[in-house]
């Protein structure tokens, strides 16, 4: 304002007054304008239902939207067992229905809910023995077979704890070569319909609890492998599909694609 003041001193009166009130005019509005955000704070006109959704963007360019939205493979509890229910489902939930089949059938059961388990999830103990009598491994498959590779890898594992008897239980099946490979190495190979048989044969009382186990909690919702917190809904932000990723990002980075869920 004093370099208008000053050029005024050299150029008519009537060119410096307008000059001067334009730079006061200006002055102004900008002062009007920046208290009036001050007053308002940030996203102050912005409606309350999209602030609550506005997106957060994470590192490695991931977004997620608060609160979260219901996943699509929410299914409602069923009241008896079939396929739908190993469906409807996540891996860690069909682990727990496993652990409790045996312990019906007499075991005592141990296992771990996430890390690094050296292909065992399940020890299986006898109250007439020391020390572990068989493992079971679970494999919560949709569609896709077991194959003899995973057959050889459990098998390795059962001579590494030099016990001849082990389980492994899944939700899908088997190909012809992994059957036969369990057969001749004594291991109990249970598809889904063998799982589903088995279930038949517990009482009504035993069958209700394996489905209280089976939809216990955000049974749709996968847990984390790594860390055993549950998965989140995470879209990226342009506009890839979207996938589950740990609750304890960044800390822990686990992710799973959505339609490959289930372990």
């Amino acid at each position: 304002m004093m370099a208008a003041v000053a050029s005024g001193l050299r150029m008519p009166g009537w060119m410096a007054l307008a000059a001067g009130v334009l730079l006061l005019g200006i002055h102004h509005i900008t002062k009007a304008k920046g208290e009036k955000l001050a007053h308002q704070g940030p996203r102050a006109s912005e409606p309350k239902e999209q602030e609550a959704l506005r997106d957060i963007r994470e590192p490695n360019h991931m977004v997620r939207r608060e609160p979260y939205l219901p996943a699509p493979q929410i299914h409602e509890a069923a009241t008896s067992w079939s396929p739908a229910v190993f469906a409807a489902i996540e891996w860690r939930r069909f682990e727990a229905v496993c652990e409790k089949l045996f312990a019906q059938a007499g075991f005592e059961t141990r296992s771990q809910s996430h890390g690094a388990d050296g292909g065992v999830d399940i020890w299986l103990h006898s109250r007439n023995a020391e020390g572990p009598v068989a493992i079971v491994q679970c494999k919560h498959w949709q569609g896709k077979p077991v194959g003899v590779k995973e057959m050889r890898e459990f098998f390795g594992v059962m001579s590494a704890h030099q016990l001849r008897r082990g389980t492994y239980a899944t939700t899908s099946t088997y190909t012809a070569d992994a059957r036969q490979f369990a057969k001749d190495n004594g291991i109990n190979a249970l598809d889904g319909h063998g799982l589903l048989a088995l279930i038949a044969k517990r009482t009504p009382e035993q069958q209700r609890a394996l489905l209280d186990v089976a939809y216990e909690g955000e049974y749709w919702r996968p847990t984390c492998a790594s860390c055993g917190t549950k998965m989140l809904e995470r879209t990226p932000a342009k506009g890839r599909a979207q996938f589950w990723g740990c609750g304890n990002y960044p800390n822990c980075k686990s992710r799973l694609p959505m339609a490959m869920a289930a372990q």
